[in-house]
């Protein structure tokens, strides 16, 4: 059984479970074009795969961008490393993946596809589509994502070589004639999914445009549409979860404490700093979300299997956001990779945009499945005994004093704090 059917189960029957979904997106194929893949900063084990430039254009480490084989050596990577529960692909990637090379027959994790591209996704360089009202749309049909065809032979078994869950997304923007076009379509593709048995988990998008709501009233805006869609919805056809911006936690459990049967998630929106993806998901499922699906968060990190690593460890309760983000950078220096921010800066909370268009030694925490399980582990740093005088600066209470800390003195308290945790 795949791992996302376990845990969902689990939810349901017992809703004081810590059982968390996480969901990898790598679906920006349909939304961003060239820029999809991400920067190659981070490449897959397999390395560069060739690629054909003019020299006296530009050289390949210039352009800055993965191909298309390079981001599917990555998502071959994440897949194997088992930790996520899901990974959302665009039909394409579906198609080359899951049916070509059923990579995903073996895994625990869930292969899924976009069901649908908005007009609020369609962030083309120096287009101007997400600037306007989201308009419905879709490239790709059930039938091709579950076989890879128009039509699919279907023997009544529910088994298909393709993906059998997708991504629909609907953006409300507070306009009568806009959001009623886009909730027919919503019901066209659910009536559809149902008779086809195709499961799909529900992303909804904040207005993309002016909606005349305060910022503060978002929450409440987009729970009651949420529910007042859902409402005339039976089981057969509801989506087995939700993917929706958080607003903080009076509309999370606003929202999760309506319907136990409802499990609500939350989309990552743009990258931003380590501290913001783990402080995130943190506080989501603290105050009642389930699932987290990250699309640039993972994709522009320095180490995506080392990043998904610290979501895991943190949905699981074994580190705090802050330790995840210093272990996060042990890690990275462990591995000789330069971190695209000072770890003073990674650990800042920044504005996050939620849409398409906006744009010494160290701890080491042991990873799973990774390659930087392959690597010579970074010297240990002795744990303190209770009665040893402290190896950093503290309070008169004993309390360790960051600010007076020299960065070899926090290195050591980090590295003592990891392993009080882990053992």
């Amino acid at each position: 059984m795949k791992s996302l059917d376990t845990k969902l189960a689990e939810i349901k029957a017992n809703p004081k479970s810590r059982a968390f979904i996480i969901a990898d997106a790598k679906d920006a194929d349909m939304a961003f074009g060239v820029r999809a893949p991400g920067p190659r900063s981070y490449l897959a084990r397999g390395g560069a795969r060739p690629a054909q430039f003019s020299p006296e254009v530009w050289s390949r480490e210039e352009f800055g961008y993965r191909n298309l084989p390079e981001f599917l050596d990555i998502i071959r990577e994440v897949t194997h490393q088992g930790l996520v529960d899901i990974m959302l692909m665009s039909a394409y990637v579906n198609e080359l993946l899951t049916i070509k090379e059923g990579i995903f027959k073996d895994s625990p994790v869930t292969p899924a596809a976009r069901a649908n591209d908005t007009t609020d996704v369609w962030a083309a360089r120096h287009g101007c589509y997400t600037r306007e009202p989201s308009q419905p749309f879709r490239s790709a049909s059930i039938d091709q994502i579950q076989c890879g065809q128009v039509e699919c032979e279907r023997d009544g078994n529910g088994e298909f070589p393709g993906a059998n869950l997708g991504l629909y997304s609907v953006t409300f923007v507070n306009d009568l004639e806009q959001d009623r076009e886009a909730l027919r379509w919503y019901k066209a593709f659910r009536e559809e999914a149902e008779r086809k048995r195709f499961r799909h988990f529900l992303e909804v998008f904040d207005p993309n445009v002016e909606s005349g709501i305060p910022p503060e009233k978002l929450g409440e805006f987009i729970n009651d549409n949420i529910l007042r869609t859902l409402a005339g919805v039976p089981e057969a056809g509801r989506p087995i979860f939700l993917k929706i911006v958080y607003h903080g936690p009076r509309a999370m459990e606003e929202l999760c404490q309506y319907d136990p049967n409802m499990v609500v998630g939350v989309l990552g929106g743009s990258a931003g700093t380590t501290y913001d993806a783990f402080k995130l998901i943190h506080d989501a499922q603290k105050h009642g979300a389930r699932v987290a699906l990250f699309g640039r968060k993972i994709n522009n990190a320095e180490h995506q299997l080392a990043f998904i690593e610290m979501l895991r460890l943190i949905t699981d309760g074994k580190v705090s956001p802050e330790e995840a983000v210093r272990a996060y950078h042990g890690v990275l220096q462990a591995k000789g990779i330069k971190p695209q921010r000072e770890l003073k800066q990674d650990l800042e909370l920044t504005d996050q945009a939620m849409s398409y268009g906006g744009s010494g030694s160290r701890a080491k925490v042991e990873m799973r499945g990774n390659p930087l399980a392959t690597t010579k582990p970074a010297p240990a740093v002795a744990s303190r005994p209770a009665s040893a005088a402290p190896a950093w600066p503290t309070f008169g209470g004993g309390a360790p004093d960051f600010e007076k800390m020299t960065p070899a003195q926090r290195a050591a308290y980090d590295a003592w704090r990891l392993k009080r945790i882990f053992g």
